[in-house]
């Protein structure tokens, strides 16, 4: 029997106090609103997985056709022996179809979420007993740095699952920079990129007929009640998903159902009935549009695959050369 590959696990999170402030910083606002990247407590991403899989969420399986049926491609466009970093690897579900025919040095998933983080390194690492993992636990929207033991060589920066579209298009290209950055010269990007389609199938994604994405929401406020002494009543409080279509984007809100006060860390926050907080937008992209934006963080396109309906697209780009 194979011997589970090397893992080395390294915990960058930040802080506690860092969690309360962005949360009393965004109740106070008006509108309020809370950072997604808080959704991903333990119970969190094991919803967020459990949506993947829901009938009405073409996403995770769109993409994992695309990425199944173009990776000989990928390989041919990137080579082997990179170092292969996923920023948000936090289930490292998709990634396992690259890694054959990428043969990389190394791979460095990165994800807020620890628990979550050290199960999926111990999967991969049982299926691929050759590949050596380095599991960096850290809020990556906020700081984008390898582990000082991750082997050199070049960098290959895989983000799946159109979660570039939680930032504002401005936040997108600064994100993307950091990702240059992490890359260096004639490194890689493999990115997911949800397309711009019809609003009903865009919104059935986001709120699904069987509640999980609402479950998946309302945890956010299960989670400030636990770690931040919060007192939200969860079924006061309702889950709205629709389309924005002036913006270009999916947006997620969490509707007080009556005038209510809510109390986090000591500290009173006043909701009028129907007073949302903001909780996720998702944006959407033409293919040309998204190669517009990448092109002004210094990438330049290679290739770009989509499904024959055009509701996903996977795209390879590389880091222009610095002169």
């Amino acid at each position: 029997m194979n011997q589970p590959g090397r893992i080395e696990f390294h915990d960058l999170h930040s802080s506690r106090d860092e969690f309360a402030r962005d949360v009393v910083e965004g109740l106070a606002k008006k509108p309020a609103s809370i950072p997604p990247k808080y959704f991903y407590d333990a119970k969190g991403s094991k919803l967020f997985d459990a949506i993947t899989d829901l009938p009405e969420y073409y996403p995770t399986r769109t993409e994992i056709k695309l990425l199944t049926r173009h990776a000989e491609e990928i390989a041919q466009q990137v080579g082997t022996g990179s170092l292969l970093v996923e920023p948000g690897g936090g289930s490292c579900a998709k990634v396992h179809i690259l890694l054959q025919g990428l043969k990389p040095c190394a791979y460095v998933p990165m994800d807020i979420s620890r628990d979550h983080l050290q199960m999926a390194a111990q999967e991969l690492a049982a299926q691929f007993p050759w590949l050596e993992i380095h599991a960096a636990c850290t809020d990556f929207t906020r700081q984008m740095h390898l582990p000082p033991t991750a082997p050199t060589g070049t960098r290959v920066a895989f983000f799946p699952g159109s979660s570039i579209g939680n930032f504002d298009p401005v936040g997108a290209v600064d994100f993307l920079r950091s990702i240059a950055s992490l890359v260096g010269d004639q490194g890689y990007l493999l990115i997911g990129v949800d397309l711009k389609k019809d609003r009903h199938l865009l919104e059935a994604a986001y709120d699904d007929a069987a509640g999980v994405t609402a479950d998946f929401n309302r945890n956010l406020l299960a989670r400030i009640n636990r770690e931040l002494t919060g007192n939200f009543e969860l079924s006061q409080w309702q889950h709205r998903a629709f389309y924005n279509e002036d913006e270009g984007r999916i947006e997620m809100h969490l509707q007080s159902r009556c005038a209510q006060k809510v109390t986090v860390t000591g500290q009173d926050f006043h909701f009028a009935a129907g007073e949302s907080i903001h909780t996720e937008n998702s944006y959407k992209y033409s293919v040309a549009e998204f190669i517009e934006l990448a092109a002004q963080a210094g990438f330049s396109s290679r290739r770009a695959w989509s499904d024959e309906q055009q509701l996903f697209s996977v795209q390879l780009f590389q880091v222009e050369v610095t002169r």
